[in-house]
């Protein structure tokens, strides 16, 4: 079911594919000339102007690349490591090595599935404690062998389920969180799709934190939010405006390093052209971040994660 934004975008969409169908004719071209004109200068209105909800709605786009398109696309000679040498292997997280314009990398993302089957495989793309043991084992590694480390994020949050908490979910995010901040090799973040809560902050404290342009990060989902606070998740929407979730609400109270603009239309609609901007970033950064001595990395990132909430401090002092 097409979302609320997608509406007028379809209608356009719809209009073309009838007059393609339709013998050649020069008329008939010119048409749908002017039409794909009008459709991306639609597409481009509508995106440039959705709400929190929408682009909450964006996030989800079952179209938008996930890890293993990202690691397709930007990296080279991915080896994927599996099991947290605990209890099991956890396909929500995908983990592994490779290399990066020639250069070894550990590769770390939240993997969500296409269809049925690979959704239930994947688990919708909510890790298991044993896929987070499994992401600081591979980080672990990373850092022994002075790779840098650099994430995917795109989940709806960890599994809530009995089973995942009966081995400890909120210790090993917990535990995550910790040794992520001291390890002394560069980490780089990107938000790709939904951030959602400590299930995706768990692979997410980096010396960089990039956020794609439609992307979410937030401590709860809308629904949940409004489940919580009116018992009503209909009121979802008003909630996602309230929990500023954007990219350029987290820029601006200084969450997120950098924005990456996505094509008009989300992701989904060109993801090469993704690919080929968060590539640019990705390698600004890392230069960047390997000039920096291993030793001042830890420091550097405590401080940066440490001055977030400096608002919220602020308020208390004066109330």
């Amino acid at each position: 079911m097409p979302e609320d934004y997608e509406a007028p975008l379809l209608e356009l969409e719809k209009k073309i594919d009838e007059l393609a169908s339709q013998p050649a004719a020069p008329a008939v071209e010119a048409e749908i000339s002017r039409l794909r004109g009008e459709l991306s200068e639609k597409r481009r209105q509508v995106f440039a102007s959705l709400t929190p909800w929408q682009k909450t709605q964006v996030a989800r786009h079952p179209g938008r690349p996930y890890t293993l398109d990202y690691v397709n696309a930007l990296f080279t000679e991915f080896t994927e490591l599996h099991g947290d040498r605990r209890f099991a292997e956890d396909p929500a997280l995908v983990c592994g090595f490779a290399f990066y314009k020639e250069r070894p990398v550990a590769v770390l993302g939240h993997q969500k599935g296409r269809d049925t089957k690979q959704k239930i495989y994947r688990n919708f793309g909510m890790p298991k404690p044993e896929g987070y043991r499994k992401a600081l084992r591979v980080m672990k590694l990373a850092e022994k062998f002075s790779r840098p480390v650099i994430t995917f994020v795109d989940t709806p949050g960890a599994y809530p389920g009995l089973d995942a908490e009966e081995r400890g979910q909120a210790e090993a995010i917990a535990y995550n969180l910790r040794e992520m901040a001291a390890l002394r090799v560069p980490i780089i973040v990107n938000v790709t799709g939904e951030g959602g809560s400590g299930g995706a902050l768990a692979i997410a404290v980096g010396d960089r934190v990039n956020m794609l342009e439609h992307a979410v990060y937030s401590v709860i989902s809308p629904e949940g939010c409004a489940s919580i606070l009116w018992r009503d998740a209909g009121r979802a929407p008003e909630a996602a405006d309230a929990m500023k979730i954007t990219a350029s609400d987290l820029a601006a109270l200084g969450l997120v390093d950098e924005i990456v603009p996505e094509p008009a239309g989300g992701a989904q609609t060109d993801p090469e052209a993704l690919f080929r901007t968060l590539d640019a970033v990705i390698d600004a950064q890392l230069r960047e971040l390997t000039a920096v001595p291993p030793e001042s990395l830890p420091g550097a990132r405590h401080d940066k994660f440490r001055r977030m909430g400096r608002l919220g401090t602020e308020f208390l002092e004066t109330t």
